[in-house]
């Protein structure tokens, strides 16, 4: 999957948040069993999906706080 900007992730909606987390976490998962297995043809890969989590997450609970 591509990566997603910062400011793109701030106009996504809570829902296409929530997805993109799911799907991030899947492929996070692979790229590590892959990596384990010494498949991994780049392993920053790994690096670079959790920091997109990590944003994603920020964005998330950011947009949660919003509607209290």
């Amino acid at each position: 999957m591509p990566h997603v900007k910062a400011q793109a992730m701030k106009e996504m909606t809570p829902e296409e948040i929530t997805q993109r987390v799911t799907d991030l976490r899947e492929e996070l998962f692979n790229l590590r069993f892959r990596n384990s297995m010494r498949q991994l043809d780049n392993p920053l890969k790994i690096r670079e999906g959790r920091r997109e989590l990590a944003r994603l997450l920020t964005v998330l609970r950011e947009k949660e706080g919003k509607k209290v």
